[in-house]
Parts: C-alpha cells; sequence; structure tokens
C-alpha cells in the first residue's frame, strides 16, 4: 500500500481509503477565528463545523486557526504544512477506530510571528464569531480575589506593548478596537473551555483588561459584542507516536499530528450570537437559552471525575485513566463522591436522567482504547480544582453537607505535589505553579493545612474548621497508609457498591 502525505494534492487519493471532505474548501471564507487549535478544538468545534460544511451551501463557516503561545510552533507547522488538513480518530468502545479527514479549518496563523496579523483577522468585517480554547488558566481569573489577575506579567507586558500581545485578553482589545475605529459591525466572543459560566467569565475578565487599556472602548464592546455560555464535552487524549503509526500501516496516510477521541461528543451553547452563527444545531448541538444546568452537572461530574482519578491513580502508579477507574476500589470511590458530595448541590436538571449520565461516565472512563494519560488530566491542576471541585466543597459547607471524599482528593494532591508516587517513581507535573505547589507541599508534611495557604487556589477555605479537619485527617491517613488502604476503609463507610 502506498503512503500518501496528508496535503489538499493527495486528498483524492485518501479518498479511496477513508472520510475526506466532500466539500470544495477553495470556496470557503473564514467566518470564524479559533484561538487554541490544540486536539480538543479539532475533535470538538472544528468538527461538528466539517460536517456543517458539507451541506453545499454553507460556505460563510470556515475557521482560522491561531497558535497563540510559543509552545504551539509544533501543531502550527503541521498544519501548515498539511493545508490545514488532519485525520480525527475515533476509538470506538468495540476498539475499533472510525477515521476521517476534517478541512474545516481553512486558515492558520502564528501569533507570535505576528501579530498584527491575527489581530487583524480578528478585526476582520467576514468574521463573526471568535472562539477560544485557551485552557481553565487562559483566563487570568485569581480565586482569591475574584478579579482579573493584573500582576501577571504578561498582562503587564500587554498593556505596555498593546500592538505586540501575549495574550488572548491583548489580541481581543486590539481587534475590537479596530472594529470599532473602522466602524464595522461587532462580533460574538464565544468560550469553549471548561469553566461554569464560560461566557460569563470571558466577558467579566475581557472588560476587567479593557478597562485599564482602551477604556473608552468598554461601552461599545458591552453593546456590540456578545459572550454565550457553552458546555463543551470529549475526552481527547494527547495523541501518542503509535497512533501516528497505526494511521500509516493501517490507512497508508502520513498525518504529523492527527486527532484522538472518544465517540461521546457533546456541545450545548447558549443562543446569543450577534451577528449570525453556524447552524451546529443541524448537526448535533444543542442551542438553548440556559446552560447552566448541563456545564454545573459536566464540570462537576466528568470533569472532577477526572480530577480524581488522575491524582490517585498518579499516586498509585497508573499512568492511564482507564487504569485508575478500572482499579475497583478507585472506582467505588469516585461513584460514592459523585453520589454522596456532588449529586446534592447539582438542583434541578430537568429532561437529564443523573443516574444514567453518571454510569456513562464510568464506562467513558474505562474504554481501554483511549489511554487517556495521567499527566495530562493532571496538567494545570491549579488552575482546575478552583472550577472542578471546590464549588462542590463550597456549597456543602454550606449546607453542612459532607467533604469527606473531596477532603481526601485534595489531601491527596497536596501529596502529589511532593513529585513522586507511591513507588519513589518521579511525578511529570505540568503547572503554570509548580514551585509553589511543591513548596507549600514540602511545608505540609510538618503542617499539612500549608497547603490551604495558596490564596489563589483556595481563597478562604483554609478558614472552615470542618473542612480543616477532614483534610488534615486525609493527609495524616494517606502519609501512613497510603492511597489504596485508605480508600478502602473510606469505601467500607459509603454505601455504593458496583
Amino acid at each position: 500500500m502506498k503512503n500518501y502525505k496528508l496535503n489538499n494534492k493527495n486528498l483524492s487519493n485518501i479518498s479511496e481509503r477513508i472520510s475526506t471532505p466532500q466539500y470544495d474548501r477553495s470556496k470557503l471564507k473564514t467566518g470564524i477565528v479559533h484561538v487554541g487549535i490544540g486536539g480538543f478544538h479539532r475533535a470538538h468545534e472544528a468538527f461538528y463545523t466539517d460536517q456543517l460544511l458539507h451541506d453545499q451551501s454553507v460556505t460563510d463557516w470556515g475557521i482560522c486557526g491561531v497558535a497563540l503561545l510559543d509552545f504551539d510552533t509544533k501543531i502550527y507547522n503541521t498544519l501548515k504544512e498539511q493545508d490545514g488538513l488532519y485525520t480525527l480518530i475515533v476509538k470506538e468502545l468495540d476498539g475499533t477506530h472510525t477515521k476521517r479527514v476534517i478541512g474545516s479549518i481553512v486558515e492558520y496563523l502564528f501569533a507570535p510571528e505576528d501579530p498584527i496579523k491575527v489581530i487583524e483577522k480578528m478585526a476582520s468585517p467576514e468574521v463573526k464569531i471568535i472562539t477560544l480554547t485557551i485552557t481553565e488558566g487562559g483566563y487570568n481569573y485569581n480565586e482569591a480575589t475574584k478579579k482579573f489577575d493584573f500582576s501577571n506579567p504578561l498582562i503587564q507586558h500587554d498593556l505596555k506593548h498593546p500592538q505586540s500581545p501575549k495574550t488572548i485578553f491583548g489580541y481581543l482589545t486590539q481587534a475590537l478596537k479596530l472594529r470599532k475605529d473602522r466602524g464595522l459591525k461587532g462580533c460574538t466572543i464565544q468560550s469553549c473551555d471548561n469553566i461554569q459560566g464560560n461566557g460569563h467569565m470571558t466577558r467579566k475578565m475581557l472588560l476587567s483588561y479593557v478597562e485599564s487599556a482602551e477604556p473608552n472602548l468598554v461601552q461599545w464592546i458591552e453593546s456590540k459584542v456578545t459572550f454565550p455560555n457553552a458546555m463543551v464535552d470529549r475526552i481527547t487524549p494527547v495523541t501518542t507516536p503509535s497512533d501516528i503509526s497505526n494511521l500509516i500501516e493501517t490507512s497508508g496516510i502520513e498525518d504529523a499530528w492527527p486527532v484522538v477521541c472518544e465517540p461521546f461528543i457533546q456541545w450545548v451553547i447558549e443562543d446569543d450570537f450577534i451577528e449570525g452563527r453556524p447552524a451546529w444545531e443541524t448537526v448535533g448541538a444543542q442551542l438553548v437559552e440556559n446552560v447552566v444546568p448541563y456545564e454545573k452537572m459536566k464540570l462537576s461530574l466528568l470533569n472532577a471525575g477526572h480530577s480524581v482519578l488522575g491524582i490517585l491513580g498518579a499516586l498509585i502508579g497508573y499512568s492511564t485513566i482507564d487504569e485508575a477507574v478500572n482499579n475497583q476500589n478507585i472506582r467505588v470511590f469516585l461513584n460514592n463522591y459523585m453520589d454522596v458530595e456532588v449529586t446534592p448541590v447539582l438542583g434541578n436538571l430537568e429532561g437529564i436522567n443523573l443516574k444514567d449520565y453518571k454510569q456513562s461516565l464510568l464506562e467513558r472512563f474505562g474504554n481501554i482504547n483511549i489511554k487517556d494519560q495521567i499527566d495530562r488530566i493532571c496538567s494545570e491542576s491549579s488552575a482546575k480544582f478552583p472550577i472542578f471541585i471546590l464549588p462542590t466543597v463550597n456549597s456543602q459547607l454550606d449546607n453542612n453537607g459532607s467533604i469527606k471524599l473531596a477532603a481526601f482528593v485534595i489531601a491527596a494532591w497536596a501529596i502529589y505535589s511532593l513529585g513522586k508516587d507511591e513507588n519513589g517513581n518521579e511525578l511529570n507535573i505540568k503547572d503554570a505553579l509548580k514551585s509553589l505547589l511543591n513548596e507549600k507541599a514540602l511545608a505540609s508534611i510538618n503542617n499539612p493545612k500549608a497547603f490551604l495557604e495558596i490564596a489563589s487556589v483556595f481563597g478562604k477555605l483554609k478558614e472552615s474548621p470542618a473542612f480543616g479537619e477532614a483534610y488534615t485527617k486525609a493527609y495524616e491517613n494517606i502519609m501512613n497508609n497510603g492511597i489504596e488502604k485508605c480508600v478502602i476503609e473510606m469505601n467500607t463507610n459509603l454505601i455504593y457498591k458496583d
């Protein structure tokens, strides 16, 4: 079987082997600028849009992918060399792989190379929507102050050098300023990140920055730009060398960066687009008036569940999420956490069978074909815990509910931050606060509550006697007995049996 490099020239040959775009990419206009063209975006929004573009009458919604950070050089170069094309590999529960080439990304820009070009593209009249996957930490939100973090050196740079920004806020501000100065229409800025009220958060953080950087722009944004909330869901593990080689061996396609994902996909979007939008609802997305119940459920159960499995599994020595959830003791612990501590705070979820949803999560986590890396799940935990787990803790504290399981996970995170698993192996910790986490983890050996002093993560949680007691007990128990023994002990005191 002859191998073909993935690009426009070879697309017709590749189409004889796997599904490829059946629309004329050269006729597409760029109606969407997307910042953060990693695996999740390419398995999610770009996938939905690719499906939509197969309606030949839809020509206004091509995507321009923006690589924002120096770190993104590789993905930019890959997309550039492959004409924006990539292979999406869906790893089904039965072990089979469904492959298709996605063609919705028709332009690609590298922000560090040419900031002005990115600003001009965002300000282009044909661009109606700017979407974001910049990770939870990219919103520059301080959990302690509940405000925009102006102490961030990159933010300080953007304030001093507006024409060569380094953060999303610098880029958006300058692009919106151009739109206003040129008398153009506004646009929609849509977050696709795992943050409850992600549209509200984007609006609040951007306006905080604009008030300082371009105060005359505030009123224009308030009247000309909308920020719909959205809930996104699709497990998308890091692409491995074996994924790349397997694609060559089975299909003869040389793709430098295919995307792998699970079959499940969900996108619930608040229908608030000021200058029009793609008809994503025709290809499976849900357009609703209120996203809150969906996103709270997903963040508190799926995303928090991932973090629970990641931290506990990492300490035991596992490398993938399926290994962790297929450990019966950890599986029972996670189900207890979802039932006992999360479910009581979710409120009314009309139209949702919560029992079935939680069971589906266990099945998705346990997909042995996905092999989601634990160090990916645990990366940037300092940005994830305040969003995925701490709201549940705070709600339970307000209602005198159980917080012992969450306290156990946070104690495990403190021990994880020492940098070694229970077998003495080094952990691959990737976190913007890695040094501070390690410093407080070391201090916690003599004073367990030292870890809770990281105010930007925990806010005022350290002041809660009930949480402090549960956390300290869990910390000492794990240090003395190890994760699995402690988990078994906690499970015996709770109801659920798998």
